[in-house]
């Protein structure tokens, strides 16, 4: 193309068109490549998935999900009912301890949190978060275990209690900060004092960004099993009792693994199938509570 032509409207057209079809294909390329590596990030969770189900699939059934377990010449016959029930106790008490301390830190750091004890309690959670859950467990059992010369469902929560707590609180202080100041503000000059705007205006405006954090929190106690071996210790029969050993889903899964008798395995990986599938359902919920949060606020 010659400099008259490259100077005149045709010429602009045409030298135009060829760079909008050359980033056009880079555009392309780009977006392939980026597919290409969340289908190689997603490959190792598929992987997973497949390989549970396949193991675990055949474990399943009513037997699984409403007997106690059975002796070893018919593992079978029996079920780990005792361990969802378990699960349930000591997660639900654990939620229970977490989700207060949680918001209440998560509303400290947020609204009033700006000095150097806003600081401290950051970085104490943040350590937390990092922490490993064995440590948590261990802190546990020397505190109330050994106090209380007994292994229980409560000294489990409390362990599950300190995985749980960091999660909701930086992650609803996060929350928190983007609800718009407007909100507080128009509250304030109606005449609310400032702990009825933080209750009326600030909690419902961060709602489901909330209920997210806490099912977040929920996935990661779920699926412990140090803290609660340290703790709960575990027990082959339906408990219900907070005060003594009970059992949970993820510590039934790790007692089975470890035996000879390849009936237990089976049951081991029913176990697993199902923990795998309530995470999964508790992580996808909450990634659609918070597609819609951002959509709502765009």
């Amino acid at each position: 193309m010659s400099a008259a032509t490259v100077g005149s409207p045709t010429g602009s057209l045409l030298l135009s068109a060829r760079m909008s079809r050359a980033r056009r294909a880079k555009d392309r390329l780009v977006d392939l490549f980026m597919a290409a590596c969340s289908l190689l990030a997603m490959l190792p969770l598929a992987l997973i998935v497949a390989y549970v189900v396949v193991h675990g699939w055949s474990a399943l059934s009513v037997n699984f999900f409403t007997k106690e377990p059975a002796g070893s010449f018919d593992p079978a016959a029996g079920g780990i009912v005792q361990a969802f029930i378990g699960s349930g106790l000591i997660l639900g008490m654990a939620t229970l301890f977490a989700v207060p301390l949680g918001l209440l830190t998560a509303i400290y750091l947020s609204e009033y949190g700006r000095g150097r004890t806003g600081g401290a309690i950051r970085f104490v959670a943040e350590v937390l978060l990092s922490t490993p859950s064995i440590i948590a467990g261990a802190f546990i059992w020397a505190l109330v275990v050994t106090v209380m010369h007994s292994f229980s469902a409560f000294a489990g929560a409390l362990a599950l209690t300190f995985l749980m707590w960091p999660i909701i609180a930086r992650a609803t202080e996060e929350i928190f900060k983007l609800v718009p100041d407007d909100l507080r503000e128009a509250a304030l000059a109606l005449g609310l004092p400032r702990w009825k705007t933080i209750l009326r205006v600030v909690l419902p405006a961060a709602g489901s960004g909330i209920l997210t954090a806490v099912m977040l929190a929920v996935a990661r106690g779920l699926g412990e099993t140090a803290p609660i071996l340290l703790t709960a210790l575990g027990n082959d029969y339906i408990n219900v009792d907070p005060g003594k050993p009970t059992d949970a889903v993820p510590l039934r899964i790790f007692t089975y693994a470890r035996t000879p008798i390849e009936g237990f395995h089976a049951i081991a990986w029913g176990g697993a199938i199902t923990l795998l599938f309530v995470v999964l359902a508790l992580s996808i919920s909450a990634r659609i509570l918070s597609h819609r949060r951002a959509r709502r606020q765009a």
